[in-house]
């Protein structure tokens, strides 16, 4: 018992001085801030620009309109040009579909009268074959008999001789055979479409003239789908045209990312040149916690490493990953971030992490600028710290 107190003493000092210096070898970072990227918005055309009163600070959610811009001297010269050119080819193409319509038609009426002609025709051809094989059976039968001169006389169709030609009744019966067989002939190129005859060549004048019609129908599709063709690429031409000239008489300006509004650079009501800037945003759905540590800790370091990141003045800590190693004169990196470095920061070594935790929260645990501490190495204290969290 004598020397139990002295045992438990330097034992409590050892405990003592190794959590202590445990606690201060362990790799910790100087100074963490929760970061966050800035967007800047930019002027799309040139214009009047007009910002309603906001809040500096507050949320803003992606899509929400936070300007407007308006340009009342757009260039519209070439989409007139291009609207006026639209307009001449839907001329054009009404006149050639005009030109068709009415060429249709007269083909249609043709090809009803060439129809009538034909279906006519035929009816003649029988009519007249008939008539003949008639008489040619009555001359047949009358030659077998004693010739009747009278009857000569009414059978011939005297239309076929010469003045003064003699009439001879073996003339006369031949002739009839001839019509009988040239009706024949007639009457079955008549059924194939084809028309012999005096006045004509194979087809009636309509159906001649249909024929060429048809030829001109099918020049008139052609230019149609050509005049079509134009149109639509004109079409096309004006379309992109308008899209460019809305694009330059301006419009609403909406929030590209979710997080703060958090700086004005251009006064409302004043006129913006295309590509000025006019606002700042901070994305927090990018936070990150940038810090600087030590050589000897940066060195340990690794992307994808775990670590543990506490704000100031909370017990919580929070997951973490290493995401990047700047190491020394990180300044450029820090250029379109929300918060500066520090000139102590510059002088170590910048990591930057990710915290899950500080993302997951959007615009309304976007905590921008707050301190913390964070840790790589497992510490003495941890397990109490894990016990009272």
């Amino acid at each position: 018992m004598r020397y139990s107190r002295p045992v438990i003493g330097i034992l409590l000092i050892i405990l003592s001085v190794w959590v202590i210096v445990g606690e201060q070898m362990s790799g910790a970072s100087a100074d963490a801030v929760v970061n966050a990227p800035v967007v800047t918005i930019r002027s799309p055309v040139a214009g009047n620009l007009t910002i309603p009163e906001r809040q500096l600070g507050g949320r803003v959610t992606q899509g929400e309109v936070l300007a407007s811009i308006e340009d009342p001297i757009a260039d519209r010269v070439r989409l007139n040009d291009l609207l006026m050119e639209v307009r001449l080819e839907e001329a054009a193409r009404a006149q050639i579909a005009t030109l068709l319509a009415e060429t249709s038609a007269i083909r249609d009426d043709l090809d009803r009268r060439a129809d009538i002609f034909r279906t006519n025709r035929l009816e003649e051809l029988r009519t007249r074959l008939t008539h003949a094989r008639s008489r040619l059976a009555i001359l047949e039968q009358e030659q077998a008999t004693v010739p009747d001169p009278r009857l000569l006389d009414a059978v011939e169709e005297n239309d076929q001789r010469l003045p003064a030609e003699p009439r001879l009744d073996a003339l006369v019966l031949d002739h009839a055979r001839e019509r009988v067989a040239i009706l024949q002939i007639a009457l079955g190129a008549a059924q194939q479409g084809v028309f012999l005859g005096d006045g004509y060549n194979d087809a009636p004048n309509a159906e001649q003239r249909s024929v060429e019609l048809r030829s001109e129908i099918a020049t008139l599709n052609t230019r149609l789908a050509e005049a079509n063709a134009r149109l639509t690429a004109v079409g096309e031409r004006a379309d992109r045209e308008r899209l460019r000239v809305n694009s330059q008489i301006g419009g609403d300006l909406q929030s590209p990312v979710t997080g703060i509004f958090w700086d004005v650079l251009q006064a409302d009501g004043v006129n913006v040149q295309r590509g000025d800037p006019l606002l700042r945003l901070v994305d927090c759905n990018s936070t990150v916690v940038t810090l600087s540590v030590t050589e000897r800790t940066y060195n340990d370091l690794a992307v994808g490493q775990p670590a543990r990141f506490r704000l100031a003045g909370s017990s919580e800590v929070h997951d973490a990953t290493v995401a990047r190693l700047a190491g020394s004169g990180a300044a450029a990196i820090y250029q379109a971030m929300a918060v500066a470095p520090s000139q102590q920061h510059l002088e170590r070594f910048d990591v930057a992490l990710i915290v899950p935790a500080l993302r997951d929260g959007g615009a309304d645990n976007c905590v921008i600028g707050q301190t913390g501490r964070a840790f790589f190495e497992t510490r003495p204290l941890d397990s109490l710290r894990g016990l009272f969290n």
